[in-house]
């Protein structure tokens, strides 16, 4: 994965500084370095290509019992969940279903025992309001992400794809450790989201980039 930075000529540097925060964290930092703090960087998944989207299981430290689903361009997946935590190895594998390159994809765990309602834990924070409060509209970031790269760690049968890790506890009681149920996937384009305060960041250099041009 390709940071969100480029190099910038003479000139531009402050501009650099501002976007500088919105990159994706380093390949392979398995599992979340920060555990306790909530995940600040959000993301949003594609389909690499058309074809089967596959889910490799690389290990849980929940309590819960859960599962695992892609919703694609807002649909579940005909597949369904699968891929349950308690009963998986590492490198058991489940096919999500099929996609087109470009598909927008939301993962999602159900949590079916102890039975929650809502039992549905997103991969995109607008979504997660009903399970972090009870109400619509946006919540926690319950995951964390990196490109897998199978070299540390390894994970036995599991080839080089998304490592993402879930967090499955409300925002109001979560030790945000985002390991309670992590998978790789493959077939998968990962893309951060950037806050609205970078985004305005972002704006403000861009503008004062254009000024200093039209000087020149």
């Amino acid at each position: 994965m390709k940071p969100l930075v480029r190099t910038f000529q003479a000139g531009e540097t402050a501009l650099a500084v501002a976007v500088g925060g919105i990159g994706l964290a380093r390949a392979d930092v398995i599992p979340y370095p920060n555990s306790g703090t909530e995940n600040p960087v959000a993301y949003s998944f594609t389909a690499a290509s058309t074809g089967d989207v596959i889910a490799y299981f690389t290990g849980t430290g929940a309590s819960f019992s859960e599962s695992l689903g892609m919703f694609v361009n807002g649909v579940l997946s005909p597949s369904g969940f699968g891929l349950a935590n308690h009963p998986s190895n590492i490198g058991d594998s489940f096919n999500l279903g099929h996609v087109n390159a470009g598909d927008s994809l939301v993962f999602a765990i159900n949590v079916f025992s102890p039975q929650l309602s809502p039992p549905y834990v997103y991969s995109d924070p607008s979504l997660n309001g009903p399970y972090d409060s009870g109400t619509p509209g946006a919540g926690a970031n319950h995951i964390y992400s990196v490109a897998y790269t199978v070299s540390n760690p390894i994970f036995p049968g599991v080839p080089a794809g998304t490592y993402v890790g879930f967090e499955d506890l409300p925002a109001w009681g979560s030790d945000f450790n985002y390991f309670d149920e992590t998978y790789v996937f493959t077939n998968v384009s990962s893309h951060v989201v950037p806050e609205p305060a970078a985004i305005a960041v972002l704006g403000v250099g861009l503008l004062g980039l254009g000024m200093v041009r039209r000087r020149r």
